[in-house]
């Protein structure tokens, strides 16, 4: 890596009273210099006569020469342990506490840290539980709470799985947890923290379980009794128009429509980037585009913000005043209180499902599908990468549907 270039620097550009100054790791790449403190200042006399020295001579300036060589020497090492150059990879590792870069509880933490400072509240917290659950695990195996990557195991996994399953969990909450482990597993092979070999994670080896595909479609039927119950309670009147909003805008996520600004709106179409996306698929990223209907229009009208301008939030659930996690917990509240209260309504209504907002999307795949839309459209309008993704929301075809094909197949 010729054109990355280490070296111990004495910066002396701000003179002090004891005219000691502080000694600098300098890393220069691509035209541009990053300094890192070393904890040490030295007089300018000191300096020249340890690491500029040849062989300095006392043992004072012996052990300076050594310990500012031994930061070189380590900057080196990282440097070229590093496939691809960049700054942060480079400060990642030379942050490093010893002893740290195989432990798995320690990458925990990093990411859980990058994670919140990028506003990905929601992404930080899965990691936090998954840490958490591996950290329980250990303890009652009897072990101490540190892990290496070495020691993610075959058995490990499968031990770890049967106890979660013990204590009541279901195998999608496993995959759930599991997830994130597997990511910091291939970032840490990808960064050379550890060989590759030791990869737990595949086909023959361990396979993190998908759970089973549950169905959360209501039929055409219950959407019908849901929207027509009567009744005087504002909150299920108010939960059931978010509800129905997500679902006449394409199986919105609650997320989403707590993000919605008035400058996302032109005449009836709405634009919008989902959050769940915006961080992690830029090369690929599009607006999703959906048509407003009057429906959608009279809930904003009712339950929407006036409009100042068009950074004026549509619903009243965030404001600009929010860190990244007070806008979290405010849309996992809105979220709570639409799903407690159309749970209620549904339950009035006798419908038996236990129905949440993730069912509006999962409806709207299904109705678009029942009334003509191809998988592809719908896979649009939910902004899913994968089509095998979209078909997973699908609820399969309705049994008169199915008749009327098999009564035509002797239609020649």
């Amino acid at each position: 890596m010729a054109d990355v270039s280490i070296s111990i620097y004495h910066d002396t550009r701000r003179k002090s009273g004891k005219k000691l100054f502080p000694v600098k790791l300098r890393v220069y790449y691509r035209g541009e210099t990053r300094l890192y403190p070393l904890g040490l200042r030295l007089s300018e006399e000191d300096f020249v006569n340890s690491y500029q020295t040849l062989k300095p001579k006392g043992d004072r300036y012996k052990e300076l020469k050594i310990k500012l060589v031994s930061h070189e020497t380590k900057a080196n090492d990282i440097k070229a342990s590093i496939n691809v150059f960049s700054f942060e990879r480079f400060e990642k590792k030379l942050l490093q506490p010893t002893g740290s870069r195989n432990q798995v509880f320690y990458h925990y933490e990093q990411t859980i840290k990058k994670l919140k400072q990028q506003g990905r509240i929601g992404t930080a917290s899965n990691y936090a539980m998954s840490c958490r659950s591996l950290q329980q695990f250990l303890l009652t195996q009897n072990r101490k709470q540190k892990l290496a990557f070495e020691d993610i195991t075959v058995y490990f996994l499968n031990q770890f799985e049967q106890w979660m399953l013990e204590k009541g969990n279901s195998i999608s909450t496993v995959g759930i947890y599991l997830r994130p482990l597997r990511t910091l597993f291939n970032a840490a092979i990808e960064e050379g923290e550890v060989d590759k070999d030791f990869y737990p994670f595949s086909k023959r080896k361990y396979q993190i379980p998908a759970g089973r595909n549950t169905k959360k479609a209501l039929s055409k039927e219950d959407l019908k009794t849901l929207f027509y119950f009567p009744t005087d309670d504002p909150f299920l009147k108010k939960a059931r128009a978010h509800w129905f909003f997500s679902y006449s805008c394409s199986g919105m996520n609650t997320r989403d429509i707590a993000e919605l600004r008035y400058k996302n709106i032109h005449n009836d179409i709405l634009s919008f980037v989902r959050n769940k996306t915006r961080n992690t698929t830029r090369s690929q990223q599009k607006p999703i585009l959906v048509v407003l209907t009057p429906y959608a229009q009279e809930v904003i009208q009712t339950y929407g913000n006036k409009k100042v301008n068009g950074d004026t939030y549509v619903f009243p659930i965030l404001n600009d005043g929010m860190t990244a996690e007070e806008r979290y917990r405010a849309a996992q509240a809105y979220t709570r209180f639409v799903n407690q209260h159309i749970k209620r309504l549904a339950k009035l209504a006798g419908i038996t499902q236990e129905i949440s907002t993730y069912w509006a999307r999962h409806s709207f795949t299904t109705m678009a599908v029942r009334n003509g839309a191809s998988l592809e459209f719908v896979q649009e309008s939910l902004g899913h990468n994968s089509l095998q993704t979209t078909k997973s929301y699908f609820a399969g075809f309705a049994d008169a549907t199915k008749r009327t094909i098999a009564n035509k197949l002797m239609d020649f």
